[in-house]
């Protein structure tokens, strides 16, 4: 027998967890967040949030929240190749949302979240464990804390609890992932040399790398190198090697100056980049939202905003009809709609920057100077994100296939 019931469990209490438990609560319906974490630790993960994420932000009620909690709003977008700058975007100026990127510390967001989530009402138990789920018209969902074991059941199940769901493996979705192209090295830095206002995106295609530098304020950078695997097949980890990290920075574009007087304020990991993905995330009462239904490639830095993507369209159609199980097929459908459109933009950037050899110089070769040129030609990932076009005519415009052969 169940040991208390809810409307709707949530397993995990990050960005995704959080906001969907508050958004809930705010509703007067039953909420109980689950969160494994007493206390929330720096670790290398994404802290920084395009401009379509903001809206996603805004419309959830979060955005204050967020620059409340120490959030930098960054309004240019400066990309180099290599050592050269190339373009400096004004993101306000030029963006739907008429907002620059969002970054901040990811342990100081989630703290404030699952508060703001607790005070508007949910149920949030710090501690605790999900350890199986029995899904079905009632699903239950089986925890572990240091007080015990116990069942709770409820209308619906979240699983939001990161690319390692326990909740997505024990309720039995298949997980698709993409091969392994690309992996990711960051680290957290006080006192780089970088101008805080503009996110840092430097490029070398010809080697297949990319280092990026997001400014969180309060002269905190989070840095990170970006390689295919090809290139590099041990990834830089561990503290012992920011010393090889800076060098890989530098070697792509970024000014060794910058690093002169940093140091590490948190450590220095490395991921895999490849998309994992379930599709149609939801099934007999238990659906799946950010990383857990879709971990998208961390290179282009959609992570947060698609997490919130989920919990906003998630969070309509479970407000919009009292057949919860229609609704999540719902939002099931258009999950797989919207992300979709993101992986293949994905796709679509990672072939022109970081494949290498003689095929991909001849793309590149081509399409660089069309976009150059003409800016439009590339998906707005920034602005747009899965709302950029995504077609098969966008695709041929983005590679310059539509460029008659007798101009080439």
């Amino acid at each position: 027998m169940a040991h208390g019931h809810y409307d709707i469990v949530i397993a995990g209490g990050g960005l995704g967890g959080a906001t969907l438990g508050r958004a809930l609560a705010t509703q007067g319906i039953r909420t109980l967040v689950i969160e494994r974490e007493v206390v929330f630790k720096d670790r290398v993960r994404g802290e920084g949030m395009h401009p379509w994420g903001v809206t996603e932000a805004c419309a959830l009620g979060i955005d204050g929240l967020l620059r409340d909690s120490g959030a930098h709003e960054v309004r240019w977008w400066k990309r180099y190749l290599g050592p050269v700058p190339r373009d400096c975007r004004d993101l306000p100026e030029t963006t739907p949302a008429h907002s620059g990127c969002l970054d901040f510390h990811h342990p100081t967001m989630q703290r404030k979240l699952l508060d703001a989530a607790e005070a508007a009402g949910a149920v949030v138990r710090r501690g605790t464990a999900v350890v199986g789920v029995e899904p079905g018209n009632a699903p239950v969902v089986q925890l572990r804390s240091g007080h015990g074991t116990e069942r709770v059941s409820a209308r619906l199940v979240v699983g939001a609890e990161g690319r390692r769901s326990m909740v997505r493996r024990s309720a039995g979705f298949i997980l698709r992932q993409d091969p392994a192209r690309l992996v990711v090295a960051g680290v957290l830095h006080e006192g780089l040399g970088a101008p805080d206002d503009a996110v840092h995106y430097f490029q070398n295609p010809s080697c297949g790398q990319g280092a990026l530098i997001f400014p969180l304020g309060s002269q905190r950078f989070r840095s990170y190198f970006v390689s295919g695997v090809e290139q590099r097949r041990c990834p830089i980890s561990g503290s012992e090697h920011i010393g090889e990290f800076v060098d890989a920075c530098v070697q792509t574009g970024a000014p060794r100056d910058w690093y002169a007087g940093a140091t590490l304020a948190g450590p220095l990991a490395a991921y895999p980049g490849a998309d994992s993905w379930v599709d149609h995330p939801y099934r007999d009462g238990v659906v799946l939202i950010g990383d857990a239904a879709a971990a998208s490639d961390p290179s282009w830095g959609c992570g947060l905003s698609l997490t919130l993507r989920d919990v906003r369209v998630l969070r309509d159609c479970l407000l919009g009809t009292d057949d919860w199980d229609a609704a999540a097929h719902a939002y099931a459908e258009q999950h797989d709609t919207y992300y979709g459109a993101l992986h293949r933009v994905e796709d679509w950037l990672t072939r022109l920057l970081y494949e290498t050899g003689p095929i991909a110089d001849a793309r590149r070769a081509h399409v660089l100077p069309h976009l150059a040129k003409e800016p439009a030609r590339a998906p707005d990932i920034s602005g747009l994100g899965p709302d950029t076009p995504s077609d098969e005519a966008a695709r041929r415009r983005f590679f310059a296939e539509d460029i008659d052969l007798v101009t080439r």
